[in-house]
């Protein structure tokens, strides 16, 4: 649509400055037409003039003879004589053009000196008294050199009548191509202009038809989204109240069978120490799960200002905390030195002490666990689901451990999914799920690339500078998981 439009429109200027150029060359021809036309008019003026002048001649000669030498007739003669010779000058510049009327200038030129000379004679005559005879045969001459003189002027007359028919012909052709060409350009103009006119309408009516289109699923989307927030804290605020309300009973049936072992264990039952110690466990291990979703909540609706974080401080307070783990473990860590990011610094413990203890429990049998945690600078472009040009770290939690089939890599990451057995590998199901959600919360990315029985990298990328000054799980976005490599 867009392409048709700036065709129409580019047509219509196309037009219009061809009927410009178009009027402008009919337009130049008309005036050389006009031009030629007034040059026709003066040399026809001017043949006009020489013929005046000659018959000033023979009137003054004629009257000079019939008077028998009144002096008065020949003052119109003696005038005449002498505009000859500028009026043919300039005769000759008006016809510079056509050979054939300057030949004929040449002859009237010829033919006006014969008749003067004819007159003077006549005029002697008369002067001297010659007899009546000799002064008639020069007046006979004389009006035979006149017919002459007027027959050439009146051929010439004919020939500039001519040019004048043919110039005034084509003036007139020129004006009237220039309107048919100026109607018909102007027509074509404007049934372009209206054409493209329409089509530019129909655009704007559908782009505006469009707009309200998407601005009502804006809205909509926006009402749903509003929804799903309100649904969203409700189920957390819910997990919290539920979690935290649980805990007191849970106390409760803890205490009271600890003290029902400790005190009674004696008078009870093989069977029935087997079932209270699995009630101990399992209210152990629902104790457990509990403390583990209520961090789950607070991360999802407690807002923590991003603040500058030293990833190398939070690596080493983790090892701190889990110093006995690690030494009953016998594990080695090899680490690199780690960037300062901006970030929530509670968030950030959380996330490296679930990693750090998935690589601690995941182990193989009489293997010793090595972790390696290495980090690097990258550009979000690496990754579709990050900012393109945007500057991101990448940390890498790699170990040796059992790993895992690289098709559960979305399994990992749900709340309460699990790979192994309760009685296997100890956990609630929870902590992945914690980790993704501190890094959802970042605007970052978590995902994992793993071989079963050579071990786990986990790869979790942070902006390094947030464009937020507290985070707002409330319009962040789940970040994708996919394996890399």
């Amino acid at each position: 649509m867009r392409k048709r439009i700036t065709f129409g429109f580019g047509t219509a200027l196309l037009l219009i400055a061809l009927g410009f150029g178009l009027t402008l060359y009919s337009y130049n021809q008309y005036r050389k037409a006009s031009d030629r036309i007034e040059h026709s008019q003066q040399v026809t003026n001017r043949l006009g003039r020489i013929l005046s002048l000659i018959t000033d001649v023979e009137t003054g000669e004629r009257g000079y003879l019939a008077s028998s030498g009144d002096g008065i007739y020949l003052e119109a003669f003696e005038e005449a004589v002498p505009q000859f010779t500028p009026e043919l000058n300039e005769i000759r510049i008006l016809v510079a053009d056509n050979p054939q009327q300057l030949r004929n200038v040449d002859s009237l030129s010829i033919r006006i000196n014969t008749k003067i000379a004819t007159a003077y004679q006549q005029v002697d005559a008369v002067k001297k008294r010659l007899p009546i005879s000799i002064a008639r045969t020069y007046m006979l001459l004389g009006k035979s050199r006149m017919d002459r003189v007027r027959q050439l002027l009146k051929t010439m007359n004919e020939i500039e009548q001519a040019r004048f028919e043919t110039y005034s012909e084509a003036a007139e052709n020129s004006f009237r191509n220039t309107l048919i060409i100026i109607f018909t350009l102007s027509l074509l103009t404007f049934v372009t202009l209206i054409v493209s006119y329409n089509l530019l309408e129909n655009e704007l009516n559908t782009r505006q038809k469009t707009e309200d289109q998407l601005r009502a699923y804006e809205d909509e989307l926006q009402d749903k989204i509003q929804l799903l927030e309100i649904s969203n804290e409700e189920l957390e605020r819910f997990a919290f109240v539920a979690s935290h309300d649980m805990q007191e009973p849970l106390r409760k049936i803890q205490s009271f069978g600890y003290l029902l072992r400790d005190r009674h264990e004696d008078g009870l039952t093989p069977d029935g120490v087997m079932y209270l110690n699995k009630i101990l466990q399992s209210a152990e291990r629902m104790s457990k799960m509990i403390k583990d979703l209520l961090n789950f909540s607070r991360i999802s609706s407690k807002k923590e200002p991003f603040r500058t974080v030293r990833l190398a401080d939070v690596v080493q307070g983790v090892l701190s905390d889990q110093e006995l783990k690690i030494k009953a473990a016998e594990a080695t860590f090899h680490i690199d030195k780690l960037a300062v990011i901006e970030a929530v610094q509670s968030q950030m413990d959380h996330l490296f002490s679930n990693l750090i203890s998935n690589a601690l429990k995941f182990t193989q049998p009489d293997k010793p666990p090595v972790i390696t945690i290495q980090g690097t600078e990258v550009d979000g472009e690496l990754y579709p689901e990050l900012i393109p040009g945007k500057k991101y770290y990448q940390i890498t939690v790699a170990d040796n451990g059992i790993g895992f089939n690289e098709k559960y890599i979305d399994h990992i990451f749900k709340i309460f999914q699990r790979l192994h057995g309760k009685s296997t590998y100890e956990g609630t199901g929870i902590g992945l799920a914690i980790c993704k959600r501190i890094v959802t919360n970042h605007k970052g990315l978590i995902t994992a690339r793993s071989q079963p029985g050579v071990g786990t990298t986990f790869i979790i990328l942070l902006p390094e500078k947030q464009t937020q000054s507290i985070h707002d799980n409330a319009t962040t976005h789940e970040t994708s998981t996919y394996p890399v490599g």
